[in-house]
C-alpha cells in the first residue's frame, strides 16, 4: 500500500467522494420525495409504504453477491456502475405512480445504492490506515450532508414549479452523469493485498456481525416510521419535511468531522455507548410523546447519531485481516439488512394496530445494542 502524507492526496479519496456525493444526492432526493409521492400520487397507506420499504431493502440483503460480481468487475468499477444504476432507478420513479411501478423503480435504485455502499465501505477500509478510517468516513458523511442540503434546497424550490416526474428525472440524470464521469478515473493501488473472492465468515468477527444486525434493525425503524409519522399523523407537507432534512444535514455537516476525531480520541466503545443511550431515549420519546414539535426535535437528534455508527467499521478495521475486508463488508452489509427485508412490512402491520409499537420496539433494539457495545475493546 502506498503511503500518502494526507488522505486527501490518495487518489481513492476524490474518486469515492464524487460517488458518495452522487449517491447522497440520489438517495436524499428519493427519500425526500417518496413518502409524499407515494401517499399523494399512488394512494399508499402504512401497509403499502412498509411493503415498498421492505422490498427496497432486499438488495441490501443480497449484497453478498457483490463478492462474486467482483470476480469479473474491478471493485472500483463496480462502485461506478452501481451509482449509474441508482440514478436510472430515481429517474423513472416519478413516471410509475402505482404500487407495482414503485416496486420496480425502488428495486432498480436500491440495487445501485446498496451495492455502492458495500464497495464504498470496502474500498475506504482497504485504502486508508486504521487511524485515518474514522476521519475519512466522517469526511464523507460531511460531504454527504452538504449534498443532502443541496438536494433539499433544490426540491424546496423545484416543488413550486415542477411535477414529481420532473424532479425525480432531474435528480436521476445528475447521478448518472457523476457515475459516467468516474469511468475515466483509475485510483487503484496495485500494492494493496489482494482481496478474497469468496464469502468470509469468521468467528473472531462475531461482535461486528451482531452490531451490524442490530444497527440495521434500528436504522429501518428510523428511515421508515420516523418520517412516516410526520406525514401521516402530523400532516407535514413536503416543504416541512424538506426543511427538517436541511436542518439535519446542516448539523451533520458541522459535527461529522468532530465525530471522526472523537472516535480516535475516546475509542469505539465509548462512542457506541453514548449513541445507544441517547437512542433509547429518542425512541421512547417517539412512542410516548404526542407533540409535532417534540417529534421533529427527536428526528433531528436521531439523525445526528447516525454518524456514530462509523465506530462499527472503525472497530472492524483495527482487528480484521487485510485480505478479509471486501468479502467481510459484503457479509456485514447483508447482516445489516436481514431485518430490513421484513421489519418495515411488519412494522406497517403493527402500526395499523397501534402506531407506538414500532418505536417501543426501536427502544428495545437500542437497549440490546448498548449491551453488546460494552463488549467492544477499550481504547488502548
Amino acid at each position: 500500500m502506498k503511503k500518502y502524507d494526507s488522505y486527501r492526496v490518495n487518489p481513492m479519496f476524490p474518486f469515492l467522494a464524487v460517488l458518495a456525493v452522487a449517491s447522497a444526492f440520489g438517495n436524499q432526493g428519493w427519500q425526500t420525495l417518496f413518502n409524499n409521492f407515494a401517499v399523494e400520487k399512488a394512494g399508499a397507506g402504512s401497509i403499502e409504504v412498509g411493503a415498498i420499504q421492505s422490498i427496497r431493502e432486499i438488495p441490501g440483503f443480497l449484497t453478498f453477491f457483490a463478492v462474486y460480481i467482483m470476480l469479473v468487475i474491478a471493485e472500483h468499477r463496480f462502485a461506478t456502475y452501481s451509482i449509474i444504476l441508482l440514478g436510472l432507478g430515481v429517474m423513472v420513479t416519478g413516471f410509475l405512480p402505482s404500487f407495482g411501478g414503485l416496486v420496480f423503480s425502488v428495486l432498480l435504485m436500491s440495487i445501485g445504492f446498496h451495492f455502492f455502499e458495500t464497495a464504498n465501505q470496502s474500498l475506504t477500509l482497504q485504502y486508508f490506515s486504521p487511524e485515518r478510517v474514522p476521519i475519512v468516513l466522517a469526511k464523507y458523511r460531511s460531504y454527504t450532508a452538504i449534498t443532502n442540503i443541496a438536494a433539499g434546497v433544490f426540491i424546496w424550490i423545484a416543488a413550486r414549479y415542477l411535477s414529481y416526474e420532473w424532479m425525480f428525472l432531474i435528480i436521476g440524470v445528475i447521478v448518472v452523469l457523476a457515475g459516467v464521469y468516474t469511468l475515466s478515473k483509475n485510483p487503484v493501488d496495485e500494492l494493496l493485498p489482494p482481496q478474497h473472492k469468496r464469502l468470509i465468515i469468521r468467528r473472531k468477527y462475531w461482535l461486528y456481525y451482531v452490531l451490524n444486525f442490530l444497527s440495521g434493525a434500528r436504522r429501518q425503524i428510523f428511515m421508515v416510521f420516523a418520517v412516516f409519522i410526520l406525514v401521516q399523523k402530523y400532516h407535514f407537507s413536503i416543504t416541512h419535511i424538506t426543511i427538517l432534512f436541511v436542518i439535519n444535514n446542516v448539523i451533520s455537516f458541522i459535527f461529522s468531522p468532530y465525530i471522526g476525531k472523537a472516535i480516535n480520541k475516546y475509542g469505539e466503545r465509548t462512542m457506541l455507548t453514548v449513541e445507544y443511550i441517547f437512542l433509547i431515549l429518542v425512541f421512547l420519546g417517539y412512542g410516548l410523546i404526542e407533540n409535532s414539535w417534540v417529534v421533529s426535535g427527536l428526528y433531528i437528534v436521531d439523525n445526528l447519531f447516525f454518524s456514530f455508527a462509523i465506530s462499527i467499521n472503525s472497530f472492524f478495521r483495527k482487528y480484521a485481516d487485510p485480505e478479509d475486508i471486501a468479502p467481510s463488508m459484503a457479509v456485514g452489509f447483508t447482516i445489516n439488512h436481514i431485518t430490513a427485508v421484513f421489519l418495515p412490512f411488519l412494522g406497517g402491520i403493527l402500526w395499523a394496530h397501534n402506531w407506538r409499537i414500532p418505536f417501543l420496539g426501536g427502544a428495545a433494539l437500542a437497549t440490546m445494542s448498548l449491551v453488546f457495545s460494552r463488549l467492544v475493546p477499550k481504547k488502548e
